[in-house]
């Protein structure tokens, strides 16, 4: 498998009022007590190592004693408004037991590690800059995938609450080779299911890095789902198979498991319920779904270079005329989902993805 790349680092692009609007409308646009350049100013740091002593790429910051304090109860509110509306009267009961950044990848995030000091439980949310695109791949992954997403917005801020699983990389070294035949087959077709949902709502880079694999139990069985976990590449770049995890070289034993585990005309049939699923989760957020893609048809999330040679590319699969009038990636995956719904009960229609 030869190595995909992505073109270059992606830009971040500013919210616009349209954008605002539709996350004011839907309840993500709230007044936050911080901003993601107050945690910026940390005085100091030190490398996060993981149990193995490997480099995480996190750095665990610090802040001077005067403004220490102000942070984190900042921050405990922040944790309350996202998980309780809040009410701080769980406030003297949090503690922040760690401030973690990241300089790694287009976000450049912040983790925060929030403990209930009543039972030592735990729980991360993360703190990001503002990027339009992002925000349009959290919102679609909130509508169009199984799972539903809690993050809120604030001018420049993005908070963003944490997504439990089995990073895809590590998953598929240590757990992967210890499975079953039984597991395994399920892990494949759940990547089968995946790869077709990224391809059609034009989530990209989806390495293995950038989803986690949960685990579930059930009854007698570990139930496998795979979640994504980055959304900085929604309807960026032109080159369609970056949209197709597929075709990433670190998915490279998924899919030979997926080639060892099923014929094709398996394949097909997971390829026919997955759209069939997101064609009837297009109907139940009919409304929703038409006004992010009215906000995305204004936006720029992306330039005309790329955005030319994924319309051609889409048409010489579709042979639909109306992925060539498309102006901006917004109008290429409104085209995208209609041709989903006119079409989904064929894998390959008159031209499938």
């Amino acid at each position: 498998m030869n190595d995909l790349k992505i073109s270059k680092r992606k830009p971040s692009y500013s919210i616009t009022d349209k954008l605002s609007d539709y996350l004011s409308r839907y309840n993500r646009n709230i007044k936050l007590p911080i901003f993601y350049d107050d945690l910026l100013r940390f005085q100091g740091s030190i490398v996060v190592y993981d149990k193995d002593e490997n480099d995480t790429l996190w750095i665990r910051v610090y802040y001077n004693e005067f403004e220490r304090a102000e942070i984190e109860l900042s921050l405990k509110k922040v944790y309350t408004i996202l998980h309780s509306d809040g009410n701080e009267n769980t406030l003297p009961f949090l503690s922040v037991d760690a401030i973690d950044y990241c300089t790694f990848g287009n976000s450049k995030p912040f983790r925060i590690k929030v403990r209930n000091i009543l039972n030592d439980n735990f729980t991360y949310f993360y703190i990001k800059t503002a990027d339009a695109s992002r925000i349009y791949g959290l919102e679609l992954e909130h509508m169009l995938s199984p799972y539903n997403l809690n993050f809120l917005v604030y001018k420049d801020t993005l908070i963003e609450e944490h997504i439990s699983g089995i990073p895809g990389d590590e998953f598929i070294k240590k757990f992967l080779p210890k499975c079953d035949k039984l597991e395994k087959s399920q892990i494949a077709k759940e990547f089968v299911k995946f790869n077709e949902r990224c391809m059609i709502r034009l989530l990209g880079d989806m390495r293995s890095y950038n989803y986690v694999i949960v685990p579930t139990h059930d009854f007698d069985q570990v139930v496998y789902k795979i979640r994504a976990i980055d959304f900085d590449q929604q309807s960026y770049e032109g080159k369609f198979n970056i949209y197709r995890p597929q075709f990433f070289k670190e998915n490279l034993k998924m899919v030979e498991l997926v080639s060892e585990t099923f014929q094709k005309l398996s394949i097909d049939q997971y390829k026919i319920e997955e759209r069939s699923i997101l064609v009837k989760r297009l109907k139940s957020y009919h409304d929703r779904i038409d006004k992010l893609l009215e906000s995305m048809s204004e936006d720029n999330i992306s330039n005309d270079e790329y955005v030319d040679l994924l319309k051609h590319t889409i048409y010489n699969y579709t042979k639909d005329k109306k992925f060539k009038r498309c102006k901006n990636m917004g109008e290429i995956l409104k085209n995208a989902l209609n041709f989903l719904n006119q079409n989904y009960e064929n894998v390959k229609p008159k031209g499938s993805f």
